[in-house]
Formats: C-alpha cells, sequence, structure tokens
C-alpha cells in the first residue's frame, strides 16, 4: 500500500475505483459503526476489542485511509463474525466535537482501540494497509495469559521483565474472569501466566491468589490482597506493578510519548549501566512523585540516541546524563552526582515549570542566585539553549492532519 502515501490527493471514489482495479481491494459492504453520543458508550461497553477511527471529512489522509479501514473490516469481519469480539467504528470528528475532545484528538486520523469501553493508552500507529490493520486485530485476540501446567515453570520465568503470576482454582471463576481483563488492558506492560486445579493447590493456601514478580532474581515477589473479583482493585494494583514510574523511551515508542504533550525528564545511561538507573528511579520517586502527570520520567540508551546527546554537546562516553526536553529546548542537569543532594533534581524541574531555565539560557542566572553585592558584576550574556530533539519523533505531517495546540515557552 506504499501508493497511498506516494499519490497526491485524489477524489475517494475514484482512488477506491484504482485500488479494485489493481486487486488491492474487493468490493463488499463494509460493516464500519459511525459513533455518536447516543450510542457510543452502549457500542463500546459491549464489544471486547474496537478499533476506532477518528477522522475528519476534509483530511485527506483520513479520505486514504477509508476504503483501507473497510476492506479490513470486512476481512476482520470474515474471521471473527460474532460482533461483539471486534467492532470497526468511525467517529466525524466535525459532527462530533465533543467525542474528539473527550478523546484528546489532536491529529487526523487517530486510530483507536477499545477494551470493553475503556481505551487503550497505546494507539494503531502501524502501516496502513489492509494486511497491517487486519494483524493488529488479530495480535490483540491472542490470549494474552500463558497457562502453566507446573510450579517449575514459574520459578523459571524470564526475571528480566515484569511479570504477573496467578493461582486460581478453576478459570470458571469471577476472579480470573476480572484477571482475564486486566491482563488485556495491560498486555504490553507485564507477562502474564495463570495456574489452575492442582497444579496452583499449593499456592492458594487462603484462596485463589495473585502475585507479581519484579524485574531481578533477588527482589522479592508481592501478593495482591485486594478483592480479586474487582476490577478497580485489581487493576489500580496491577498497572501500578507494571507500568513503572520511569519508563524507557525508544524509537518505537517516541511517537507516543511525545503526543503525552509534556515535557521529559531523561536520563541517558549505558544499558549496562544499571546502577544508575536505580539512583535515578530511586532519587525520581523520592523527590518527584507529586510532579507526575506534569513530566514524564524516562531513560535512554546513550547508544541508541547518540544524536539528541551530540545535541546537547556530551557524548555516549560522558553517560550518565540527566536533561530536559520541554519540547522547545533541551535543558541539561549539571551533574549525575548531584542526583544525590536532597532536593536538587525537584528544583531543576521546578526551575523548567517556572521559567527559570529559559530566563538563565537566554539572560544569564537571576539576580536573586548571585552574592549580595555582585549584582553589577554579571556580565549578562544572551544564549539559546539547544532546540528539542525529542519533538521530532512527534506524528509527522506527512502522514497526518496535526491539530494546532499552544505550548507554553519553556
Amino acid at each position: 500500500m506504499k501508493l497511498l502515501s506516494s499519490l497526491p490527493y485524489l477524489d475517494i471514489r475514484f482512488f477506491t475505483s484504482i485500488l479494485l482495479v489493481m486487486g488491492l481491494s474487493t468490493p463488499g459492504k463494509a460493516e464500519i459503526t459511525s459513533l455518536d453520543t447516543g450510542n457510543i458508550e452502549e457500542i463500546l461497553n459491549n464489544a471486547g476489542v474496537a478499533l476506532v477511527n477518528f477522522y475528519a471529512d476534509w483530511c485527506r489522509f483520513s479520505q486514504m485511509l477509508h476504503p483501507i479501514f473497510e476492506e479490513a473490516s470486512n476481512l476482520v469481519r470474515e474471521e471473527y463474525p460474532d460482533i461483539t469480539q471486534v467492532v470497526f467504528a468511525r467517529v466525524d470528528c466535525d459532527q462530533h466535537s465533543d467525542i474528539a475532545q473527550r478523546y484528546r484528538i489532536s491529529k487526523y486520523p487517530t486510530l483507536k482501540l477499545f477494551r470493553n469501553g475503556m481505551m487503550m493508552k497505546r494507539e494503531y500507529r502501524g502501516q496502513r494497509s489492509v494486511a497491517a490493520i487486519a494483524d493488529f486485530i488479530r495480535q490483540q485476540k491472542v490470549d494474552p495469559i500463558k497457562e502453566v501446567h507446573s510450579l517449575e515453570e514459574v520459578n523459571k520465568v524470564d526475571r528480566s521483565k515484569r511479570n504477573i503470576i496467578g493461582y486460581f482454582e478453576t478459570k470458571d471463576s469471577d476472579g480470573y474472569h476480572t484477571f482475564e481483563k486486566v491482563a488485556n488492558i495491560l498486555r504490553d506492560d507485564c507477562v502474564f501466566s495463570a495456574a489452575f486445579g492442582a497444579v496452583s493447590q499449593s499456592e492458594r493456601f487462603s484462596g485463589d491468589n495473585v502475585i507479581f514478580k519484579p524485574v531481578g532474581e533477588t527482589v522479592p515477589d508481592m501478593v495482591f490482597l485486594g478483592s480479586l473479583p474487582s476490577f478497580d482493585l485489581s487493576y489500580a494494583w496491577t498497572q501500578d506493578k507494571c507500568v513503572p514510574l520511569v519508563r524507557e523511551i525508544t524509537f518505537e515508542n517516541g511517537e507516543e510519548l511525545t503526543e503525552e504533550g509534556i515535557p521529559f525528564l531523561i536520563l541517558f545511561h549505558v544499558n549496562e549501566d544499571t546502577e544508575s538507573l536505580e539512583k535515578f528511579q530511586q532519587e525520581v520517586a523520592r523527590q518527584l512523585i507529586s510532579e507526575k502527570g506534569s513530566i514524564n520520567f524516562l531513560h535512554a540508551d546513550c547508544e541508541k540516541f547518540r544524536h539528541p546527546l551530540l545535541h546537547i554537546q556530551k557524548t555516549p562516553a560522558e553517560c550518565p546524563v540527566i536533561a530536559i526536553d520541554s519540547f522547545r529546548h533541551m535543558y541539561v542537569f549539571p551533574e549525575f552526582k548531584d542526583l544525590m543532594i536532597h532536593g536538587k533534581l525537584r528544583q531543576f524541574v521546578l526551575d523548567l515549570h517556572s521559567g527559570k531555565l529559559h530566563r538563565e539560557f537566554h539572560h544569564g542566572p537571576d539576580p536573586t542566585d548571585s552574592t549580595p553585592g555582585q549584582e553589577d558584576m554579571i556580565e549578562v550574556v544572551a544564549s539559546n539553549p539547544p532546540e528539542s530533539s525529542f519533538q521530532k519523533l512527534a506524528p509527522s505531517e506527512t502522514r497526518y492532519t496535526i491539530l494546532s495546540r499552544d505550548r507554553d515557552e519553556l
């Protein structure tokens, strides 16, 4: 389907005709459900998996996607005929701007994934072809829970990953059904396993049980102490264990992270340097937990992200390095060893939010930071902080129609 991205704007009916002639699409009635304020709750809540296309008729990328999305729907419907299993739906964002605002649509087209009415954090960002979209849905239908047949298998789980393991008497229980729902939602963040009956009996001394095995061979397991049938309790506990406070940024998830729209606090470190990462994680948890939601805490491989390092006049040999990317500029934390000074990292983040980092890069230190009586001795040197590097990972205008959003100058 490279043809789709290389052709200029065409009338959608003419474009569809080209596809049919070339054998890239087949005629047939597409089962795309149009969503509005009157039906969206009922349709999404009753769908195991729903892929929703948020579009605008005037957007050329939306027009190019329409026949592909419809044909993918036809293909998937043949494999999953039960309409409650998979739903392909669409929202005209011009006609239903309230729905677009509710789901924070910032570009057209946006393909959001829903499970039983809950919007998944990761949207579809893959190739816009019938085969790729259909394959994406197939992957979503794969059971994320691996059944283990001996406790020896549990002892051999990959401890470089986060593992959630459930011990149940039977699959036909409210607790396991909740476990399934949570596993489907967090399938990209944790590895889920389950044991049943006699295999799990020794771990069910007080009833069905769920444990978390963190990363690391020597780190102790954590036990879920809440009510297993409660979705809210189970999901909150599992999300807390599976989604780390400090996430790794890669080229695969960079677009998703930039689209969250909040600045990055990044530790650049050599992949094997787990000690620096652990110190950074500890200090973020100790100093910055209240800032969660206003800044993303991330770590990045020095070698893979060599270019952003060079952009701030650093090299992989100088790692570990801490920096902020505000999506306009990048600011470097003075010294990694200062990380351990109480409040130093927190002040660095607060200085970003107050605008102090930006002012000082342009106009020199604030007068309040100078020694009393020496204000006149300060030479104000205009400078420009390096421009954002990670903004380049944001959604591309060659693929989306980007809706304008004002950003504060930071």
